[in-house]
């Protein structure tokens, strides 16, 4: 089962993917991770994605589109993967359409986390309130500024992908105000109905 959870930053993607990944049996793969695990490898498009790093710059779709083909020919992958931070635009989506296509494999699911923007900037900032008071650091743009200039770049470049999704007949919904739990069996629900909604 291939998935991906769509939703602004602060919606709990990364949680739910965590468990979600978990509990089925999954690997959850977030771009970030496996840029730096292909860097670290000394891969061909490790060591190219590197210099590319390493001079300042943002490393291109077709870059990240390599390091997922190759990360998800690993055997770890055969029960499936949540992608986690990709794709973030449509032409991305594209892109991992025609890869997916390529190896064979497709999207069974993409499960938006629908969350109220207001909420979500209370939630930011208490999670940040709770890092502190557990003696940690909070992340740098957990506050309110940094989520609204988050948030800018999602709905400009990342919420076209619900419709683009929705489409394709991918598309799921489900309350991401919701408390974990019941968000939690809200996906189980979607992708135990046969998944296409």
């Amino acid at each position: 089962m291939n998935l991906i959870l769509l939703g602004p930053p602060g919606a709990g993607k990364g949680t739910q993917a965590e468990n979600l990944a978990k509990r089925r049996g999954l690997v959850q793969l977030s771009t970030g991770d496996m840029l730096r695990a292909a860097v670290k490898a000394g891969t061909p498009v490790g060591l190219e994605a590197s210099a590319i790093m390493e001079a300042g710059g943002l490393v291109p779709d077709e870059v990240v589109i390599k390091i997922i083909a190759e990360r998800i020919k690993e055997p770890d992958c055969v029960n499936g993967f949540i992608l986690d931070g990709f794709p973030r635009t449509l032409k991305q989506a594209a892109a991992l359409d025609e890869l997916l296509g390529f190896q064979g494999k497709k999207l069974d699911a993409v499960i938006e986390l629908k969350v109220d923007d207001n909420a979500l900037a209370a939630r930011i900032e208490n999670r940040a309130r709770e890092t502190i008071a557990a003696g940690g650091v909070p992340r740098s743009d957990d506050n309110a500024e940094a989520l609204k200039k988050r948030l800018m770049a999602y709905y400009r470049e990342t919420a076209p992908l619900i419709g683009y999704y929705f489409a394709k007949g991918k598309l799921s919904c489900v309350d991401g105000m919701a408390p974990i739990p019941e968000v939690a069996a809200q996906l189980d629900d979607v992708l135990n109905s046969g998944v296409a909604p």
